[in-house]
């Protein structure tokens, strides 16, 4: 049988209450007990209180994190056009920056979604490209050229192009189609011309003796792979295309500059010139930026931007659209081995 003693803590156990004194009354140990109680209840008490003002915490602290996220959603999946009123006159931008290809920015889909939002508000009196590009595709650059004589007839609005840093070859063939073009004295302007570059390591492979084995099915379906040798009729084939697009390209800067450009033969060499040689040559009309054209041009010193801009999550989703395409064709070729 367990002595009752035993169930008593020990005086270790209990050093944070008062221990009696020899000798001292029933009653004075009854108050002390009740001190202790009271003490343990208020500490019970003020640990509640703390886990409860911790557990608040973290709630709100949670919420703030939510109101963040759905804030930061919200301007990803936001579009990146400016929302513009037709009830005042402005001047409309759009952007063309960097490369101009299919995957960038500076895409003809883009620029030209761009332009037609931009024209078809009541509101712009006129349009400038803001250009700052080193060029890029070719068809990119003709797809545009084609639009902006389609949309300035369709809406009887100029259409300027302002040069920051440079506009160089599939951006000049751009500016070449707008009513007129003005740069800064030190931009970098022209290069009409055409390149296709790569690399050839057949003498390299020579030396190391590795052997390229290319089967194809075709005498020339290979000619531009920069393992395998190119022959002379493959180089002319080449020159010949690259010679019929920079005919493209010349007819379309004639076309869009007219009697502007002066007679020098160096003109559609592949050449480039700053703005201030550029106006002397005819390739741009006149020394401005943005804001002078706005405001003393187009007589709309308002300006609204109406680029469009592919935001990260739209980027994310397209990445994502091609991996689960690419891995559907892997799995199907995988299964179609497996046949």
């Amino acid at each position: 049988m367990q002595d009752p003693q035993d169930t008593l803590p020990k005086p270790d156990e209990r050093s944070d209450l008062p221990l009696p004194e020899p000798g001292q009354s029933a009653a004075a140990m009854e108050v002390q007990e009740r001190w202790a109680r009271q003490t343990l209840e208020k500490l019970a008490f003020a640990q509640l209180q703390e886990q409860q003002a911790a557990r608040r915490w973290k709630l709100g602290l949670r919420l703030v994190w939510l109101g963040i996220f759905v804030l930061v959603l919200w301007k990803l999946f936001s579009f990146g056009a400016a929302s513009t009123s037709p009830s005042f006159p402005h001047t409309a931008l759009v952007n063309i920056v960097g490369e101009i290809s299919p995957d960038t920015e500076a895409s003809a889909q883009n620029v030209m979604s761009a332009m037609r939002t931009a024209l078809e508000d009541p509101g712009s009196m006129a349009l400038v490209l803001l250009i700052n590009s080193p060029g890029g595709s070719p068809v990119q650059a003709g797809l545009i050229n084609d639009e902006i004589t389609r949309l300035r007839a369709l809406h009887n609005k100029p259409i300027y192009a302002v040069v920051e840093e440079s506009c160089a070859s599939a951006a000049y063939y751009i500016a070449a189609a707008t009513d007129q073009i003005f740069v800064d004295k030190a931009s970098l302007v022209g290069s009409i011309g055409v390149l296709m570059d790569g690399f050839g390591f057949t003498g390299l492979m020579d030396k190391l003796g590795v052997e390229r084995r290319l089967m194809t099915a075709g005498e020339n379906k290979g000619f531009l792979d920069p393992f395998s040798p190119q022959t002379a009729p493959q180089r002319q084939h080449a020159q010949a295309m690259l010679d019929q697009i920079h005919k493209q390209f010349i007819a379309a800067v004639r076309k869009g500059r007219g009697d502007r450009l002066k007679d020098n033969p160096e003109m559609f060499s592949g050449l480039f010139w700053s703005g201030q040689q550029a106006v002397d040559l005819g390739l741009a009309d006149s020394l401005g930026n943005i804001d002078g054209v706005a405001r003393d041009v187009v007589k709309a010193p308002d300006v609204i931007d109406y680029t469009q801009k592919e935001n990260v999550a739209e980027r994310l989703v397209k990445r994502f659209g091609v991996a689960v395409g690419e891995g559907t064709v892997r799995a199907l070729r995988t299964s179609a081995a497996m046949r």
